[in-house]
């Protein structure tokens, strides 16, 4: 555009004959040029001059030959569309705004953990968390599920851990090739051993016994689990029915539904006993009441969110350097803090 404009200004110095020779040599060209390119490309900037001209000059349409008039119409009108959109174009986005998508994993998390929560609970708990959606927004990305909301298993045998309770029987070999039978009550609240003793020979009576020292001070559990093992006889269900116990059996060779004491009993062998040689009854005796004192008040466990049964403090740093206590003859470890 600016050497077309210095090239106008520069012509305007010239002879008039100068210019109408030069002016008849161009239509020459534009002549032979149509006829080996009838429709040859424009720019924009090609387009912007003819729209500017056709407002300049009235006798702009003379000296015409590429493109017909309607078109130069056409560019036009199409300038000014564009001009009139951006010139309308909304400060902000229009519509709603958007929502923001950790507030959508939120409100499928809150949905997904609680299941009896509908819209205007789960609404609410975001409110108080700084989400200020609509209630319709938020029933729209709640998860969808069929029938009434009812919590799940996992949660309904989580809140009667605390009145529930499991016993079974392992088994260790000692020095002398003798079998000694172990007796485990375990507490599913806090995964307590409530319980133990060894005997060499088991029965109803001794096992019977067992319960009710277990249970001496009134507070036994409304279920107890067991598995179909034939030394729970008639004393076993005597004892049962005198402490108000109401016994839950499992099925035939189900051993995971007694998982939680399956479990423990599995730790006792992994962690301790299948580490010792067992002498007698006494030395079991003292094996597991010191792998008890490290179960209850140091091991941390998965189900109990990384805590101890009887409840760990955390330490911070500012206590002092990590010190270790050694546990059960130095087979385990107990971390702690203390001053140096």
């Amino acid at each position: 555009m600016l050497n077309l404009l210095i090239a106008t200004l520069r012509d305007l110095l010239r002879p008039s004959h100068d210019l109408l020779l030069e002016n008849l040599a161009l239509r020459q060209q534009i002549l032979v040029l149509q006829r080996t390119n009838p429709k040859p490309p424009f720019r924009n900037r090609d387009r912007a001059f003819w729209v500017v001209l056709r407002h300049l000059w009235d006798g702009w349409r003379r000296p015409l030959r590429l493109v017909q008039p309607e078109t130069v119409i056409k560019w036009h009108r199409k300038s000014w569309r564009m001009w009139w959109r951006w010139k309308s174009k909304p400060l902000q986005q229009p519509g709603r705004p958007r929502i923001p998508w950790e507030a959508i994993l939120l409100i499928r998390r809150l949905s997904r953990e609680n299941p009896m929560w509908g819209a205007p609970r789960i609404h609410g708990e975001l409110m108080k968390l700084g989400y200020f959606l609509h209630e319709s927004t938020v029933a729209r990305y709640m998860l969808k599920r069929r029938g009434r909301p009812t919590q799940n298993w996992k949660t309904f045998l989580r809140n009667h851990l605390h009145e529930t309770a499991a016993i079974d029987f392992l088994t260790v070999p000692t020095v002398t090739f003798r079998t000694l039978y172990v007796f485990v009550v375990l507490s599913l609240d806090r995964r307590r051993i409530v319980h133990f003793n060894v005997t060499t020979h088991p029965t109803a009576e001794w096992t019977a016994l067992q319960i009710r020292q277990a249970f001496m001070f009134d507070d036994a559990p409304r279920f107890l689990l067991r598995d179909h093992d034939k030394i729970y006889g008639d004393a076993v269900v005597a004892a049962l029915d005198e402490l108000g116990i109401k016994q839950v059996v499992t099925a035939v060779r189900c051993p995971w539904q007694n998982g939680y004491c399956e479990r423990v009993v599995g730790t006792l062998k992994r962690e301790c006993l299948n580490h010792m040689i067992v002498f007698n009854e006494a030395h079991a005796r003292r094996i597991l009441r010191g792998y008890l004192e490290y179960y209850h008040g140091s091991r941390t466990h998965l189900g109990l969110d990384k805590d101890a049964p009887d409840g760990r403090a955390v330490e911070p740093v500012e206590l002092g350097p990590v010190q270790r206590r050694p546990m059960v003859g130095g087979l385990h470890s107990r971390y702690y803090r203390a001053a140096a």
